[in-house]
């Protein structure tokens, strides 16, 4: 337990330096491993690549398995390690609960919840609903020996609800509910990033999107962490796509100008 509370505070302090965490987002055992051999200073599980892993789509994956998947990454490395858990994989503030107590479980230092309701007519929950579920996270994630930090994410802009406003409104009553970590994956813009750093006082995390600025430009807006998501996990998928087509459509094995440096990198990382 002392481990894992070391784990969290080094997590939490990461996240108050002049750069900001550059958090990368593992989808197996090996991927954590090869990342943490590259150099980062934290780990995060993303719930799109270790569904991928499953043959499955972002969504599909059980409770049970997310947290089995979590223990998985936290024991492949020695860094903090935070887990997606999506929106808790619960309705209630007190299944919420029961999910960031199993969080605990598993060894991680922090974890994250979502406003999302995975409700396709009403995809975010009331304002008001949202709260209340993530002051019942805080209250589990802060209540014993290890602070699990937690991230608690307005998912506005990734379901077709571009109101920046309404975001900036959610991630300030998160924030008083008690989260560590604020996040509102699908922002893009400087000014509007720029503005929900300007309206919260705790540490906001960007999603390293294509369109997103570069990271010397999110550290001079005050950004504290920047994640990637599933883009990792879904580059290397890319480039199975790219290596099978080539060997299927024309017979080639230009792919082996990259299979070299992979299994450098594997060694290293794996040895």
């Amino acid at each position: 337990m002392s481990e894992q509370a070391d784990k969290a505070r080094r997590f939490l302090e990461l996240h108050r330096g002049e750069a900001p965490l550059l958090l990368a987002n593992a989808w197996d055992r090996g991927s954590a491993k090869l990342l943490a051999s590259l150099g980062f200073q934290a780990l995060a599980t993303t719930s799109s690549g270790f569904a991928a892993t499953l043959g499955r789509l972002d969504g599909a994956v059980t409770r049970d398995e997310a947290i089995a998947h979590a223990a998985e990454i936290v024991a492949a490395s020695e860094l903090p390690v935070s887990a997606d858990l999506e929106n808790c994989f619960a309705e209630d503030p007190a299944g919420v609960a029961e999910t960031i107590a199993l969080a605990l479980g598993a060894g991680l230092a922090g974890c994250s919840i979502e406003d999302y309701s995975t409700d396709d007519d009403a995809p975010i929950y009331e304002l008001g609903a949202a709260a209340e579920r993530v002051a019942a996270a805080a209250q589990v994630a802060h209540a014993g020996p290890v602070h699990l930090v937690l991230t608690a994410r307005a998912e506005n802009y990734l379901h077709g609800r571009a109101d920046l406003d309404d975001t900036i409104e959610r991630l300030r009553a998160y924030g008083s509910a008690g989260a560590d970590v604020l996040y509102a994956p699908g922002l893009t813009d400087l000014q509007d990033i720029r503005r929900v750093v300007e309206s919260v006082e705790q540490p906001v995390n960007v999603l390293a999107l294509a369109a997103a600025p570069p990271v010397g430009e999110l550290a001079a807006a005050g950004i504290k962490r920047v994640s990637v998501g599933g883009a990792f996990a879904f580059a290397a998928l890319g480039a199975v796509v790219a290596a099978a087509s080539e060997l299927r459509d024309e017979g080639t094995y230009g792919y082996w100008m990259h299979v070299k440096s992979g299994a450098r990198a594997a060694r290293a990382a794996f040895g």
